[in-house]
């Protein structure tokens, strides 16, 4: 099994962590306050998708907000290999 990132291994926590509430904005809200630094979005969603790839996490996006121009969001979810890992 191969070892984890510092910061693969923070983000699987936020998520894990989240629940069904771990989207980006409050992903990168948790870090920030467990770290005590502040996460880019960009370094972030990178190491999100980097994750899927891997087969830690999975992606789903919700059904759009109820307001006007209401967007999905992409909601992250530990699969069984990630809580494994960690």
């Amino acid at each position: 099994m191969k070892l984890l990132s510092r910061t693969e291994e923070f983000i699987l926590l936020a998520v894990l962590f989240l629940k069904d509430d771990a989207y980006s904005v409050k992903i990168r809200g948790r870090l920030n306050q467990v770290t005590g630094k502040t996460w880019s979005y960009g370094a972030l969603f990178i190491s999100l998708e980097q994750l899927v790839k891997k087969g830690y996490l999975k992606s789903s996006l919700t059904d759009p907000l109820p307001e006007r121009g209401g967007r999905s969001k992409r909601i992250y979810r530990l699969t069984k290999h990630g809580k494994k890992t960690l």
